[in-house]
């Protein structure tokens, strides 16, 4: 655990894949090494990433294990798995969780691709200066799941073989939230960053959509002059948010039109909430209708929830999978252009959170935004 006074030193990657800006942020307590070379190094395709030297690898379904534990596991295309989970057929230990990733499939035999996500793309790398760009960050930056939130170049991820999503409690969400919690499910430096993000995106004068939103928004005090809709599940916590100047008690998974006249809004923001929804893709298209053109919506999670109410896919996939969930429903809607997703990890959780002792890093943080172009 980092010493209170610990100085931290940002390594953000940045590339493009062929539908998304990606940026990914990691932080690293000080080094007292020094590296004098230039703030910004670019790699090409796989120099700093290198290809696995094996074309994909097609074997029987059969090889594939898709029982494992408490959870049943059903390939699908697109996706990623450890490579444990196909040991024999792609000639590794029972005990491989490097991911690969599944890219055709047929009723009797899976294709995996097991290159790194990141190797197909030039990658700029930007740190601290001073910072030195060590095995170990370099490790953090690319083996921790960056890459997997994008799609795979002429493959359509199947991650909707169950939609409308299902929860492990399907009651009534108005009976979960009947109580209000008035709770913040992440530490406030992740907060903090979610709030950075609303920060540089929004604007002055701008009718804001807090959408399933609670007793606060999360928005930064400059912005000041913005009129902030909320659409929530909890009155209370409604009537609390001071950001507010009116509010809805609706119920996305039981209605998805939204109570809302067409271009009502300049963007939307949705924090911590996005993995409750069973219909996004239907929310989306709402989204799309009630946002003016060139409006952004911003999407802000993380790696806590309410169990019970997440849809059960969420909570069985990567946190960089479930951002190419998310860049998926924007993809899907056919209305978002100029796409990005975005990560902060690595930075220390706060001396008075509960949690530090067990969990000494903050909450990551995971955003993903687009710009609404004209409804059709």
């Amino acid at each position: 655990m980092s010493s209170p006074d610990t100085a931290y030193q940002a390594f953000t990657l940045e590339w493009h894949s062929n539908v998304a800006t990606h940026r990914d942020c990691w932080f690293a307590p000080a080094s007292t090494n020094t590296d004098s070379s230039g703030s910004a190094t670019t790699f090409a395709a796989g120099e700093w990433v290198t290809p696995t030297q094996r074309a994909p690898v097609t074997f029987p379904r059969s090889q594939f294990i898709t029982q494992h534990r408490q959870l049943t596991v059903t390939p699908r295309t697109g996706r990623f798995y450890p490579q444990a989970y196909a040991w024999e057929a792609l000639d590794c230990s029972r005990s491989d969780f490097r991911p690969f990733r599944l890219i055709a499939a047929t009723p009797n035999t899976l294709t995996a691709d097991l290159n790194h996500p990141l190797a197909a793309y030039p990658l700029r790398i930007i740190k601290s200066e001073h910072a030195p760009l060590t095995p170990e960050i370099s490790k953090a930056l690319a083996e921790t799941g960056a890459g997997m939130q994008a799609p795979y170049p002429n493959v359509s991820t199947d991650y909707y073989a169950s939609y409308p999503f299902t929860r492990a409690d399907e009651r009534d969400d108005a009976q979960f939230y009947t109580t209000p919690r008035f709770v913040n499910h992440l530490d406030t430096t992740a907060l903090a960053q979610v709030t950075a993000v609303y920060e540089r995106l929004l604007r002055p004068g701008m009718h804001v959509l807090d959408l399933m939103t609670s007793h606060v928004s999360h928005l930064p005090d400059t912005l000041t002059d913005i009129t902030v809709t909320g659409l929530g599940m909890n009155p209370a916590e409604l009537a609390a948010n001071p950001r507010l100047q009116q509010y809805a008690v609706h119920d996305l998974n039981q209605d998805t039109q939204l109570p809302f006249a067409d271009d009502s809004f300049d963007a939307v923001i949705c924090t911590v909430s996005i993995e409750y929804l069973t219909q996004p893709l239907a929310v989306m298209q709402e989204l799309a209708r009630v946002t003016r053109s060139g409006g952004k919506v911003i999407m802000a999670f993380s790696t806590r929830w309410f169990p019970p109410k997440a849809i059960t896919l969420w909570t069985e996939m990567h946190p960089f999978e479930r951002q190419g969930l998310v860049l998926d429903y924007f993809l899907k809607t056919g209305q978002f252009s100029d796409l990005h997703t975005e990560s902060v990890r690595g930075l220390p959780r706060p001396l008075n959170d509960p949690h530090r002792r067990t969990a000494p890093l903050s909450d990551p943080v995971f955003a993903v935004w687009g710009t609404v172009t004209a409804f059709l």
